[in-house]
């Protein structure tokens, strides 16, 4: 091989060597930023997954609450009748301890009767508040009868007793004299 044949190789293998380095300059920051983007994108997709999901993760749980409601009062009205004929076999061949236990927690799974239209308004609660308005209510209505007859009563006394000066100027014997010094005294009889 000549002189000549090994610089060109020997040039040619640098030049492309600086042509690879510029290449691998320019990728560097190209890769960076194609990594960066790609982090952003994924936290991104990530929180747009997020909010898609919890509306509608929570409006399952809000149309799943009365479905699983129903299966459990379901279940306590399958139970109830089932552990009371438990207690029916209990009471005639076992102890009677044990059918009183059965019953009682027959009692406690069975659920509580909803409560529709009036019977939902007529509630101990409200019946109690009612009576304690309407007892207040009679309570002030007597008090303004008796203060009311007490006046008319005075009243009528008033009207039909003469006054010390009529008295006076009939001529009563019994009737009050006022002396100068403003002391009232009661004849003697």
């Amino acid at each position: 091989m000549s002189l000549i044949k090994a610089n060109r190789t020997t040039d040619g293998m640098a030049a492309i060597g600086a042509r690879a380095k510029d290449a691998a300059a320019q990728a560097v920051p190209v890769g960076k930023r194609a990594g960066t983007t790609v982090v952003q994108g994924a936290r991104q997709g990530a929180a747009g997954a997020r909010d898609w999901a919890v509306p509608r993760v929570l409006d399952a749980k809000e149309r799943a609450a009365p479905r699983v409601q129903d299966a459990v009062r379901g279940a306590r009205e399958w139970a109830a009748p089932r552990l009371e004929g438990a207690a029916d076999a209990v009471d005639t061949s076992v102890a009677p301890k044990v059918s009183s236990t059965l019953r009682s927690t027959a009692r406690q799974v069975r659920p509580t009767p909803v409560k529709t239209g009036a019977r939902r308004l007529v509630d101990w609660r409200w019946m109690v508040g009612l009576g304690a308005v309407l007892a207040g209510a009679g309570a002030t209505a007597a008090v303004a009868m008796r203060r009311r007859y007490a006046r008319a009563t005075a009243d009528a006394k008033d009207a039909t007793e003469p006054d010390a000066t009529e008295q006076a100027a009939a001529g009563d014997p019994m009737a009050e004299d006022p002396s100068v010094n403003g002391r009232v005294t009661t004849p003697e009889v």
